[in-house]
């Protein structure tokens, strides 16, 4: 592969704004990333590749609407309802009593009766509120709605942030965090959030255990953990089946959530390209995926889809000696009590560091900027993540401004059918030792990551297992990172991904981390990272089988100050890693097994681990259109305070203006463009002033320069051409409280 080098404009660098998503009536199109994913426009599975069209919300289902709400007023709470409970805005008095019980009140009273049809609903008020502890967000069929303004600090008390570190102080101790005999930190994996969507029912072995404040947390959930809930199997089943036969059927149900779990064996090591290592196998299930139970029978179980791995009863099924000479068996573990139907819409959040106790005495004095390309831990003993989705399936995120959390600010651990959607992502206080501060998707699964915006973070991953998840349409500024564990057929297209120098292990001051430990070296992240065998063997393994990157715009800026080159840049081929056609193929060189991806980024894997050999002519693999259609109806949800109506198109060009959130301050601007003919076009320019004390900060899906007030947008490569009657949309940030007067659109008035 050549690199060409190509050096990119100021205005494809600019910063991000944030845009609240709409909830949308009449109209699949999400406003904000401008693309239709409903199931109507989604292309079935291409001959030779997986099928996308599950991912998602519910399987591929359009997420609530305002009629998916019910109209039961105690299932609705308002804000005054929650100022009833303590839970007040800006008063510098805790609130994490009032939401917690907020949630339980609808846990209780509403969500076993609820649906995905007659949702609950808590509405936050605006302003800002104060949390110290994790939320549990354990209520079936609950919406977390933000009002204008809606923004959560969260300060973790002595009793939430991590009070173990490792002995080096550089990352939370999760094997010395223990209470009694038994439990232990690790339980808690992937770690504390703000908020936890997860069951909080313990197993009766742990009942009346771990009763100290900063413990209690760890034996959480164990109604669902494998080594209580899992059952072994009586004899093995191969990739493609459907029928899992178990030891006894107690504990499946029809309709219910399995996940299953293959045993790790040496010959499955062997054929990552791991061994021969000097790093420790690991007895676990590397393999895993969540089914829907479809039938219950006489010593077996129906999936709703094929497995997509062999299915062994234990570790030495396949002729392997026992790893660390013990047989380690599979499981199918059927999930007890999984949280489903949970959404977030429209608010901020972000953990306050500046002021916080230090574990070992003192106080942070930190400011974000400390944290710009700074890929070690700040303060890990509070590495919480934002939000954390564990057992948990057909849930989502939309609309959300997620900045400075303490690690991950969205993160999965045994998750089906989540949404990711329409959301900004600024910043992490710690992205170094122990793996923080990702948008990280661990065994999750049938997921769908679209039109989301990400910045200072230290990677976009999947791992553990990461199975048919789509990435499409968002703006990373960081790698799309194949972190290892048999992560498999996942599709990542359309998404702009611009990568500094400075995005690499060696930018880091304190408790730093290369990939799986070790210090950091001296090489820098590109666009794409891959797990190779004997290097992500050190945590789990070799990235998996036929995961495509297609229709993406990667760029690289290879040296400090440098231009950006671009990377895998054909967009008609299907980049097929770790496949060879038919099947898993680990990448090489000259026949040999690379050892790590690092400092060969831009090798030519073709034919050697990365398949080249399909192409499409279309801008998408997921979905058969990536245009818009203009909406008839723009129905806005609490947060935005602008209705806007779309009439069919008579002639020329039109832009239509407006304002997707408001704040007090300022507001988040779109203009929806559509040809009214006679003829296509292939560009667009769109003009407007705005009046003194107001400015636009930063414009997405459209290129701006500013001349004094007045403003020109011009279209992006990938969505200048419209047909007769298409549309296509840009968005923008503005401070202050006037509107956008005198527009053009390509030198005629815009028609608003």
């Amino acid at each position: 592969m050549k690199i060409r080098a190509l050096a990119a404009s100021a205005a494809t660098l600019a910063a991000i704004a944030f845009s609240a998503v709409f909830v949308v009536t009449g109209v699949a199109a999400d406003p904000q990333t401008g693309l239709d994913l409903s199931p109507a426009n989604r292309r079935a599975a291409l001959p030779g590749l997986p099928d996308w069209s599950k991912a998602g919300y519910r399987g591929g289902q359009n997420l609530p609407g305002d009629s998916d709400y019910t109209s039961n007023a105690a299932c609705r709470i308002t804000p005054e309802e929650l100022a009833a409970l303590g839970v007040r805005p800006d008063d510098g008095v805790d609130d994490t009593t009032g939401l917690q019980s907020a949630i339980d009140t609808i846990r209780t009273s509403c969500s076993p009766t609820a649906g995905y049809t007659t949702l609950s609903l808590i509405t936050l008020p605006p302003g800002t509120l104060d949390v110290t502890r994790e939320l549990f967000v354990d209520a079936d069929f609950l919406t977390l709605r933000g009002s204008t303004g809606t923004r959560i600090a969260y300060r973790p008390d002595v009793n939430t942030r991590y009070d173990t570190l490792t002995p080096d102080g550089s990352d939370w101790d999760e094997d010395g965090m223990t209470c009694g005999g038994g439990p232990k930190g690790g339980w808690l994996w992937p770690g504390r959030g703000l908020f936890r969507v997860q069951s909080r029912q313990v197993h009766s072995a742990y009942a009346g255990t771990c009763t100290e404040p900063n413990r209690a947390d760890l034996v959480k959930g164990t109604v669902n953990v494998h080594w209580k809930a899992g059952v072994t199997l009586s004899a093995p089943s191969r990739k493609g089946e459907t029928v899992v036969r178990v030891s006894r059927t107690t504990g499946f149900t029809v309709g219910g959530l399995v996940n299953i779990r293959a045993a790790n064996s040496l010959k499955f090591y062997e054929e990552q390209q791991a061994l021969p290592t000097d790093w420790p196998l690991q007895n676990l299930h590397m393999r895993q995926r969540l089914h829907r139970v479809v039938a219950v029978g006489s010593g077996q179980i129906t999936l709703d889809t094929p497995l997509e791995f062999d299915l062994p009863v234990d570790s030495t099924s396949d002729g392997s000696a026992p790893i660390d000479g013990s047989v380690y068996a599979s499981k199918a573990s059927p999930l007890v009590d999984p949280v489903v139907g949970v959404g977030f819409e429209n608010f901020s959040f972000g953990l306050e560091l500046d002021g916080l106790p230090k574990l070992g005495g003192g106080t942070y004095s930190v400011t974000r900027a400390d944290a710009v390309h700074n890929y070690g831990n700040i303060a890990p003993e509070y590495s919480m993540h934002g939000i954390v989705f564990k057992w948990a399936a057909d849930s989502w995120v939309r609309g959300m401004r997620i900045e400075m959390t303490g690690s991950h600010p969205i993160v999965t651990e045994e998750a089906k059918n989540i949404q990711v959607v329409g959301n900004t992502l600024d910043g992490s206080w710690n992205k170094g030792k122990g793996g923080n501060g990702y948008l990280r998707g661990s065994r999750v699964w049938d997921s769908l990551y679209a039109g989301n915006t990400t910045r200072n973070l230290r990677h976009f991953t999947f791992q553990w297992s990461a199975s048919k998840n789509v990435v499409i349409g968002n703006d990373f500024d960081s790698d799309l990172n194949l972190h290892g564990g048999w992560e498999r057929h996942n599709l990542f297209e359309l998404n702009t991904v611009r990568v500094p120098f400075e995005h690499r292990s060696g930018s880091c001051t304190a408790n730093c981390g290369e990939e799986g430990g070790g210090g950091p070296d001296d090489s820098t992240w590109y666009p794409i990272w891959w797990g190779a065998g004997k290097k992500a063997v050190k945590w789990s393994g070799a990235s998996g089988p036929q995961n495509v990157f297609f229709n993406n715009d990667l760029w690289k800026q290879t040296a400090p100050g440098g231009a950006f080159v671009p990377y895998y840049a054909n967009r008609s081929t299907v980049y097929q890693f770790g496949w060879n056609g038919t099947g898993y193929q680990h990448l090489a060189q000259a026949g040999v097994p690379i050892p790590d991806w690092a400092k060969r980024e831009t090798l030519d894997y073709s034919g050697s681990g990365v398949h080249t050999a399909l192409t499409d002519p279309g801008p998408s693999l997921f979905l058969k259109s990536t245009g818009t259609t203009p909406p008839t109806t723009t129905t806005t949800p609490p947060t935005s305070t602008t209705t806007t109506t779309t009439r069919p198109p008579t002639g020329g060009l039109t832009a239509r203006f407006a304002q997707t959130n408001v704040w007090s301050t300022g507001y988040n601007g779109q203009y929806v463009i559509t040809n009214g003919g006679p003829t296509q076009v292939t560009s667009w320019r769109v003009e407007f002033d705005l009046p003194p004390g107001t400015t636009l900060g930063s414009a997405w899906r459209a290129d701006v320069t500013r001349n004094g007030s007045h403003y020109t947008l011009t279209n992006k490569p990938y969505n200048g051409t419209l047909a007769l009657g298409a549309s296509t949309d840009f968005g923008f940030g503005v401070t202050g409280t006037g509107v956008p007067l005198d527009c053009t659109v390509n030198a005629s008035p815009c028609g608003q």
